[in-house]
C-alpha cells in the first residue's frame, strides 16, 4: 500500500490503518493469539498505521499491539494513541468486568478523564511502557468533549511542546463529532483529526466544516468508524448505529443504500470503505478487526472496483447530495497521491 502524509508532519500513514479497540477485548473477548495473528494479517496486507488507546481494555491493546509489532523495523510502521484517560489501578482489584465501558476485562483500573499538561506526559509514559516503544508517532486529545477548554489550554500545549522536542511527530484530536475539532484546527496546530462516524455513506456531518477546514490549512484527517457502528455491514431492525439501537428511519435509509450497491454486485461495506477517499482531506480510512478473515475481507473491499454508476445512482436517488465528492478509483490505488473529485 501506498502511503500518505498527515498535514505537514513527517509522519506517513497507509490508506487502511488497523483500529485495535477489538484487541482490547471490544465487548466480546480476543485471545492473545488471535490479536497477534490480526496484527499479523494487517501487516502482510501492507498496513502500515495502527491506532490504540489506553481506554481500549484498560491497557491491553497497547499491550498486544506492542506484543506483535516486536522485532518488526521501527520505522517502517506508525503507532497512534490517545491521552486524556489515565488509568488508576484500584487498591484491591475485584472480581468485576469492564463491559459498563465496553470492554470484556477484569475491571483492574478506572479511568480518570486528565487533560492537564502532567496528565498527558503521565498517560504518554504509561502508554510507552505498555507498547513496549520509546516513541509514538501520534498522540491524539481523545474525546475531550466536556473538557474543551482544559485540553486547549494545558493538554494541547504540552502535545505542541512534545512534537517540538522530537517526542511525537504528529498531534491532533480523535472525536466522533465534527465541532470541536473543527475549533481545534481553526485555533491550534494540529496535523491531524481522527473523525469517527461523522464522514460516512450515511452521515456527512463533517463536511460542513472539519473537512472544508482541514483541506484549506493543508491538514488530514483519518476518517474513522465507516461503517456506523455495523449497521453498513449488514443493515436491519435492531442493528447497532452510534453505539445503540438505529432508529428505524436511518435503518430505513441503510437499506436504501444497500439496494443501489447490490444492484450494481457491490457490497455495500465496500462502497462504505471506500466513500471517505473522494475528499482531499482524507489521508486514511481506519477499520477495526479481531482476526485475520475481518483483515482480509476488509481488504478486499478497498481493492474492490466500484461503477462510478453507484455513486450516480445513490445521488440520483437523493442518498448523497451533488456536492458530495466521491472517489473514481478503488481507494487503495489512489490515497497517496491527490485525489481527483468528481
Amino acid at each position: 500500500m501506498r502511503t500518505a502524509r498527515l498535514g505537514g508532519s513527517n509522519v506517513w500513514v497507509s490508506p487502511l490503518a488497523l483500529g485495535c479497540a477489538a484487541l482490547g477485548n471490544l465487548y466480546h473477548p480476543v485471545t492473545d493469539a488471535a490479536a497477534h495473528a490480526t496484527v499479523d494479517a494487517a501487516w502482510d496486507a501492507g498496513i502500515r498505521a495502527f491506532d490504540t488507546a489506553p481506554h481500549y481494555g484498560l491497557g491491553l491493546s497497547e499491550r498486544r499491539l506492542g506484543s506483535a509489532l516486536r522485532g518488526r523495523p521501527r520505522e517502517a510502521y506508525t503507532v497512534s494513541t490517545k491521552v486524556g484517560r489515565l488509568l488508576v489501578p484500584y487498591a484491591e482489584a475485584g472480581s468485576g468486568d469492564d463491559l459498563a465501558n465496553g470492554f470484556a476485562v477484569r475491571a483492574t483500573h478506572r479511568r480518570a478523564w486528565d487533560f492537564s499538561a502532567d496528565g498527558v506526559l503521565r498517560s504518554l509514559e504509561a502508554s510507552l511502557e505498555r507498547l513496549g516503544l520509546d516513541r509514538v508517532d501520534i498522540a491524539l486529545l481523545h474525546d475531550p468533549d466536556d473538557h474543551a477548554e482544559q485540553a486547549l489550554r494545558e493538554a494541547y500545549p504540552a502535545l505542541e511542546r512534545l512534537r517540538g522536542e522530537g517526542v511525537v511527530g504528529a498531534i491532533g484530536v480523535g472525536m466522533n463529532q465534527s465541532a470541536l475539532p473543527a475549533r481545534f484546527l481553526r485555533e491550534t496546530d494540529i496535523d491531524m483529526v481522527l473523525l469517527a462516524g461523522r464522514y460516512t455513506l450515511l452521515q456527512q456531518e463533517g463536511l460542513a466544516e472539519l473537512l472544508p477546514e482541514s483541506a484549506a490549512r493543508g491538514r488530514s484527517v483519518v476518517v474513522g468508524g465507516v461503517f456506523n457502528s455495523g449497521l453498513l455491514t449488514a443493515p436491519r431492525p435492531g442493528a447497532t448505529y452510534d453505539y445503540a439501537s438505529a432508529p428505524q428511519p436511518v435503518v430505513d435509509r441503510a437499506l436504501r443504500l444497500l439496494a443501489v450497491t447490490e444492484r450494481h454486485g457491490v457490497p455495500l461495506r465496500a462502497a462504505a470503505l471506500q466513500f471517505p477517499f473522494g475528499h482531499p482531506a482524507v489521508a486514511s480510512v481506519l477499520t477495526g478487526a479481531r482476526s485475520p478473515e475481518e483483515v482480509h475481507d476488509t481488504v478486499e473491499q478497498l481493492r474492490r472496483p466500484i461503477p462510478h454508476a453507484v455513486w450516480d445512482d445513490l445521488r440520483a436517488e437523493g442518498l448523497l447530495s451533488s456536492d458530495i465528492p466521491v472517489p473514481l478509483s478503488a481507494a487503495v490505488q489512489g490515497a497517496a497521491s491527490p485525489k481527483e473529485l468528481s
